[in-house]
């Protein structure tokens, strides 16, 4: 067996087979669920020929091999006795452990709906700023509609968690729909009119008014309208009673009746224990976190802002965001999130003085649109491909944004609403219906002082600016260029081209699987980008792999993770052996679909035996369409 060997050291060095929960691979990399990550000998496997790299992400050890990852598995698979089944059986666990396991549901309970609840918090944000400025008043009907529109989803919260939580469990997406759907139904709320036939719990902090039973049981009545807890609950169990349901029930009647039981099954007892139990534990939280930012709301405000963007790079983050959440819907405000508001501007404060300062001309290429981006909020592009490879621009960014962190404790602000990013954030701090205050203009203060300090701490404590090289610079050539050429690549996407170091995945930005660009797609279609063979078509369609008839090996990679849908949304229209041309089609995708489920369609173009050009040149454009020139491969 060719792998055979490295695969026993792979597994030798991940702690052996007794310390995989699981271990399944995608286009590039093996990814491990270990149980006791700390015992894996993550240097010497880095060390290791035919390792490219290892990353540690969303409770997963992912070791990149490369191209022929689908051998090394299938070796690893072999020489460990694993079967393919147990290997895989679960590869969405979460990881090993309750924390990542927690982390891992959180992201994939709230990623999917973040963008239309930021979009959607923004818009109810600005109706807020023109109620405060006088523009509109609360009776106009602008006003109105421009807050239903962004009220409308925190409201029905619980039908897009529904569907968001239970497809993470493994359940019926619409049988949490319909559940998350009870929950805000509108008459349900009026039977808390009128007098309470008896209250429960009388004299005790839940003490509770029963208005109805169910089958003679007492229903405690709460506001389950932008609660978060109780539908993430119920989906829970739900999706176990669902499973339990369809190993008892004949396949012949599986698709009415495991729906019509469990919803039978679960929306009462939401409504009799589980939501009850959610709403208190839910206040009990908000409560919690408020007695704990009073203790020291500065302190508070100096740790999370410090190290909000520490939190960030671990997906630690996430965390936080149900708690956010939860203060929101129970007490109407967060000061959680809002002490973080000025980690971002103390990162292109960070960005702009390593622009201003650095003589090396890729630093510059990459902090530009790092900048740019971080304004709006989106600081990954500068952590990963400016502050963080330089240590200390990092570092000053971090004590800028305590200090942004420290002035929003000191004031007291919190945010309304979980609405945009960066300067898309401001409307998050204006109180619906009230007056602009002293604690809305202390968080711009906070903000304006994180960015001077991160931009002053930069520049003043420095950093030590790369040696650039000749082997360090990806060349830039523009259409007009004469060059040597071996080969020319063109466009297999429809989209907006941008460097590979902003590609948000190590594997790729580092380079080690080739030099190449990246692409985000406006159309779901790629093609090939040269004449040859089909060498690969991985099986979920997200990948595929040409060699062209000159020689070069081109990997397509639709997406980041895309894997993890196992060939939704993927249409593929070529097999392995097939010899192809430029501009034929090769696969399909749909781009809303992938992105709905929280995935990044950003679409990697690699070449993969770099090593045999003197250059890969790529071109300085910012649109391509299919059949553009892209890449021109150097002898």
């Amino acid at each position: 067996m060719k792998y055979e060997q490295l695969a026993k050291d792979i597994l030798e060095k991940v702690g052996g087979t007794d310390n995989i929960n699981s271990v399944f691979h995608c286009i590039t990399r093996l990814r491990f669920k270990l149980k006791d990550e700390s015992i894996a000998k993550t240097e010497e496997l880095e060390k290791m020929d035919g390792v490219i790299s290892v990353l540690r992400s969303g409770g997963q050890y992912q070791v990149v091999i490369g191209n022929h990852v689908p051998d090394v598995y299938a070796a690893v698979l072999s020489v460990g006795g694993i079967s393919a089944e147990g290997a895989e059986g679960s590869a969405n666990d979460g990881g090993g452990n309750l924390f990542n396991k927690f982390i891992d549901m959180i992201s994939g309970v709230f990623t999917p709906v973040l963008g239309v609840l930021a979009a959607t918090g923004m818009i109810k944000g600005f109706a807020s700023m023109f109620l405060a400025f006088g523009w509109v008043t609360a009776t106009s009907g602008t006003y109105q509609i421009l807050y239903a529109i962004g009220d409308a989803l925190f409201y029905f919260f619980p039908i897009f968690l529904g569907y968001t939580a239970i497809k993470k469990f493994g359940g019926n997406i619409f049988v949490g729909m319909a559940i998350g759907g009870a929950l805000v139904y509108p008459a349900i709320s009026g039977l808390t009119a009128g007098k309470p036939l008896y209250t429960l719990f009388a004299g005790t902090l839940f003490e509770s008014p029963i208005h109805v039973t169910f089958l003679g049981i007492p229903v405690i009545l709460m506001s389950y309208a932008s609660s978060v807890i109780p539908i993430i609950l119920a989906t829970f169990f739900a999706s176990k009673v669902e499973k339990g349901l369809k190993n008892i029930i004949p396949d012949v009647v599986k698709t009415f009746l495991v729906p019509f039981f469990t919803l039978l099954i679960v929306v009462p007892l939401t409504f009799i224990v589980i939501g009850p139990i959610a709403v208190w534990a839910g206040d009990l939280l908000g409560q919690g976190t408020l007695w704990v930012y009073n203790l020291s709301p500065v302190i508070a405000g100096l740790f999370l802002g410090g190290f909000w963007q520490v939190f960030v790079i671990f997906g630690l983050h996430w965390g936080l965001i149900p708690v956010a959440l939860n203060n929101i819907a129970t007490l109407h405000a967060d000061p959680i999130l809002a002490m973080t508001f000025g980690a971002s501007f103390a990162q292109i404060g960070a960005v702009l003085a390593v622009i201003l300062k650095t003589k090396n001309q890729k630093i510059k290429t990459l902090g530009f649109p790092a900048f740019i981006s971080g304004i709006f909020g989106v600081t990954e592009p500068a952590i990963y491909g400016v502050t963080l490879p330089l240590k200390k621009p990092f570092i000053m960014s971090c004590i800028a944004g305590a200090v942004g962190g420290g002035i929003i404790g000191f004031a007291g602000s919190q945010g309304y609403i979980l609405g945009g990013l960066g300067v898309f954030g401001i409307p998050n701090f204006i109180e619906p219906g009230s007056p602009i205050g002293t604690q809305f203009w202390m968080v711009m203060l906070a903000m304006v002082v994180s960015f001077v300090l991160g931009l002053i701490l930069t520049f003043i404590f420095g950093f030590k600016d790369p040696v650039e090289t000749a082997a360090s610079v990806t060349p830039v050539v523009t259409q007009s260029e004469t060059l040597i050429e071996q080969e020319v690549l063109v466009s297999p996407l429809a989209g907006e081209l941008i460097p590979l170091v902003n590609v948000k995945d190590e594997a790729f930005s580092s380079g080690a699987l080739g030099k190449g660009l990246g692409i985000v797609p406006t159309e779901g279609k790629l093609y090939s980008p040269a004449n040859g063979t089909v060498t690969m078509v991985f099986p979920t369609g997200h990948a595929v792999g040409i060699t062209t008839d000159s020689g070069a090996e081109i990997l397509m990679h639709i997406g980041m993770d895309t894997v993890q849908l196992e060939g939704k949304y993927f249409t593929v229209h070529v097999k392995q052996g097939d010899k192809i041309t430029a501009g034929q089609l090769l696969t399909e995708f749909d781009i809303e679909g992938i992105r709905s489920e929280g995935y990044d369609i950003t679409t990697p173009i690699i070449v993969t035996n770099t090593n045999q050009y003197l250059d890969v040149m790529v071109v300085d454009e910012e649109e391509v369409k299919p059949g553009d020139r892209v890449i021109t491969l150097v002898i």
